[in-house]
């Protein structure tokens, strides 16, 4: 027996493992799922950012265990990102990695940590490593980093991405220990370079066995890789999917110049918004200001940085914002001299309320970029200023609770959605083109229109924000943010908001991006469609050239232009039937506000050009007017177009409503403001209108302004002595109502005629 040992030593410890040779192919094929207690994530973060908060969040969701690194240490792995570096993290990976180096049943996964989210737990990272067969996987990447030359030395993959990726790796811990062992290099040296001459190296390779995951079933870097991945809502979930390879990848990587990408996957992922759920993340780390007995002190920083429509409603209604007043400060700068006037206004109102106000006019000659970052600095060096919100002049805020409800929100900068009336114009971007300009989202008209209602990281917003204080004097404590290159002041913020070289980010893919594609300052800017907080004005078409010139303002700004001039009464005609018929056929309804009627009568007297009542009149066809009064068209001060529109929005619907079938095609061709006094005209004589049917708008009090005055119909014996301000006549003009106007015993009396369909 000894000699046949002897002699067929190979036979023996053949059939000695035979019987296991079964166990052992099973077990290769259906092998024991790693618990996931066994799995640690690993990443380094010597500061903490917005990015590292989200992307620990992540780890929250999932109940990844996770250990950071290098916190409190200064980064030493490079400045650039056109450099190469992140040694460091190498460095600290091999010292950590000593504690778990004969942990064979202990997996590591090493990742990012400023731009990665995980879509997907520790049990299904487990199950698609241990498919890999493979002791560690590095992430894949299309692009070549940091060494182009070394291409030719990278196995040839058929299907997927070829190159080594070190943002993110996984494996059993003594084979990582393995590979972090081997650094012997500086804190500034690249990472992703030494990791790459292991994985080129076909024999260490081979000896450690490394693979990449060519088809991002685990980890997905971004860069190079956008049109590969969309987002994806599947049973209440949300995730990204791979459609090139048909993956759902666990570790999203916003490398390169992708973070805005990334920001948008955060803004769902994991879960942080779904269609079932809405907003999961809206009410976390939120203040409650009932809950606290002295609020913050907020600096107001207003801009008006062109002649701006309806600036007095604007100004006013700083002071109508639920919030403290002696917790504001205002800080104006003022560009225009046309509103001067306005600013005085303000101003004599405001000190009574508001203690400290600081007013930058026009004499100063500031740039726009020079007032925003000396209104910045006004709170960043008053060490008591909590918060700065910084208003445009074009934003109408309509809830009064903005300030408060931007607080409690409690992020560093955060700006309430506000758009342009019936436009997808707003004051944010959702994405950005690859020249840094504006790009639309996938989401963004969903957001505009509140089909999607959350907070939203965007990479760009603009008229109205809030940032923390504090935030001013750490991560956003220059004093320049408003300047850079030739961009305008808004772009060049935004853009010095998003950029920081704290860690050295790798995949930029060429020298004249990397300005553009500079990594995150881990500020993110937040915009919050969860309330009604109001519009924006256009101010493209703004023009100056008359007394009042918001009254020209029913094309560009429809709702202000209603707001201000339209009778608050006016829907009560239609809801609650407010209208009044003091003669047969004679309706008497509410239509223009105060202001209207002030603003049209001195609008007319600073044009001045009284007719004088003349029957001579070569301002019509003919040149001969039968029953002259003493007026002044509409066409002559150039708001003939904005009255008729005025004609067919506001009354034609009350025509249909009291002249029932009746459809005016809301034409006129006389339409004009009439002057009535003593020593001018005091009266007219009988007539007929040459309209289907007239209106007659009185503009100012009887009792007050003047007396006497009215309107007599003759065929009915009915006369209207008492006009009221802002209501208006509407009576048929032909054949039916001979009317006329009653004397004015003193005092002026206006009124706003038009004759409709003549």
């Amino acid at each position: 027996m000894g000699r046949y040992a002897e002699r067929f030593p190979l036979l023996l410890l053949t059939l000695a493992l035979c019987p296991w040779s079964p166990c052992l192919a099973a077990d290769s094929e259906n092998p024991s799922s790693i618990p996931t207690d066994k799995l640690l994530v690993i990443t380094v973060a010597t500061k903490e950012s917005d990015g590292f908060h989200r992307f620990m969040r992540s780890t929250k969701y999932f109940n990844y265990t996770v250990k950071v690194l290098g916190q409190g240490e200064e980064w030493r792995g490079g400045d650039g990102v056109n450099s190469i570096g992140g040694g460091q993290k190498v460095r600290l990976m091999k010292e950590a990695m000593e504690q778990y180096s004969s942990q064979e049943d202990l997996v590591v996964l090493f990742t990012e940590c400023f731009d990665v989210v995980f879509a997907g737990g520790p049990e299904e990272v487990l199950k698609k490593f241990q498919k890999t067969n493979h002791k560690v996987v590095f992430a894949a990447d299309g692009i070549l980093w940091p060494d182009k030359k070394l291409a030719d030395k990278y196995p040839v993959v058929h299907i997927g991405k070829r190159y080594l990726n070190s943002g993110g790796f996984i494996g059993y811990a003594p084979y990582i220990h393995r590979i972090v062992q081997q650094w012997n290099l500086e804190d500034n040296d690249d990472d992703q370079l030494f990791y790459t001459k292991i994985y080129i190296d076909p024999i260490k390779r081979e000896a450690i066995n490394i693979t990449l995951d060519h088809k991002c079933k685990i980890f997905q870097t971004l860069n190079g890789a956008v049109d590969e991945v969309v987002l994806k809502f599947e049973n209440g979930k949300a995730r990204v999917k791979n459609v090139f390879y048909e993956t759902l990848p666990v570790a999203i990587n916003g490398n390169g110049p992708t973070k805005n990408i990334l920001n948008y996957f955060g803004n769902y992922i994991p879960n942080a918004w779904t269609q079932e759920s809405g907003c999961t993340l809206c009410d976390l780390d939120v203040i409650d200001l009932s809950a606290v007995e002295v609020y913050p002190n907020v600096t107001i920083g207003v801009f008006i940085e062109q002649p701006t429509p309806f600036l007095a409603r604007f100004l006013d209604i700083l002071l109508t914002l639920d919030y403290p007043k002696e917790a504001l400060k205002l800080f104006i700068h003022n560009k225009e001299v046309y509103h001067e006037k306005d600013i005085k206004a303000f101003f004599d109102k405001a000190k009574y309320e508001i203690s400290t106000i600081k007013i930058v006019g026009p004499e100063e000659n500031l740039s726009q970029a020079e007032a925003r970052n000396m209104g910045m600095d006004y709170c960043r060096q008053d060490e008591r200023c909590n918060y700065y919100l910084s208003v445009d002049a074009d934003v109408v805020l309509t809830n009064p609770r903005t300030l408060k409800i931007l607080i409690e929100q409690n992020r560093k900068i955060v700006a309430p959605l506000v758009t342009r009336h019936g436009k997808l114009w707003s004051n944010f971007w959702g994405a950005l083109s690859p020249d840094g300009y504006y790009a639309r989202s996938e989401d963004y008209v969903d957001i505009v229109q509140g089909n999607r209602v959350g907070i939203w990281n965007v990479p760009y917003l603009a008229n109205v924000y809030l940032i923390k204080g504090e935030a001013l004097r750490s991560e956003l404590n220059e004093r320049n943010y408003f300047v850079r290159d030739k961009l305008d002041p808004d772009m060049a913020f935004c853009r010095n908001a998003r950029e920081m070289t704290l860690q050295r980010e790798k995949d930029s893919p060429t020298p004249e991006t990397f300005q553009m594609l500079s990594p995150p300052k881990g500020v993110f800017m937040y915009i919050s469609n969860r309330h009604e907080f109001g519009r924006l004005l256009s101010t493209a078409n703004y023009n100056t050239s008359h007394y009042h010139n918001d009254l020209w303002q029913i094309f560009e700004n429809p709702v202000d232009w209603k707001e201000k001039y339209i009778n608050h009464d006016y829907s009560k005609i239609f809801t609650e039937n407010l209208f009044e018929q003091p003669c047969p056929d004679v309706f008497w309804f509410p239509i223009f506000s105060e202001k209207a009627c002030d603003e049209l009568v001195e609008e007319m007297e600073h044009y001045g050009k009284w007719s004088g009542g003349k029957h001579h009149d070569s301002r019509i066809s003919g040149g001969y007017e039968n029953v002259p009064t003493d007026d002044i068209h509409m066409k002559q001060i150039d708001l003939e177009n904005v009255w008729l529109h005025f004609i067919r929005e506001f009354i034609a619907p009350v025509t249909l409503k009291v002249f029932a079938g009746y459809y005016t095609k809301g034409f006129a061709l006389l339409n004009f403001v009439v002057k009535y006094s003593p020593e001018r005209q005091r009266s007219l004589r009988p007539h007929h209108d040459a309209s289907t049917f007239t209106i007659n708008i009185a503009l100012n009090n009887v009792g007050e302004d003047f007396q006497g005055g009215g309107c007599k119909f003759l065929r009915y014996n009915c006369s209207i002595e008492s006009p009221r301000k802002g209501w208006s006549f509407m009576h048929p003009g032909r054949l039916t109502h001979l009317h006329e106007g009653l004397p004015v015993k003193n005092g002026t009396r206006y009124i706003a005629v038009s004759f409709i369909d003549p």
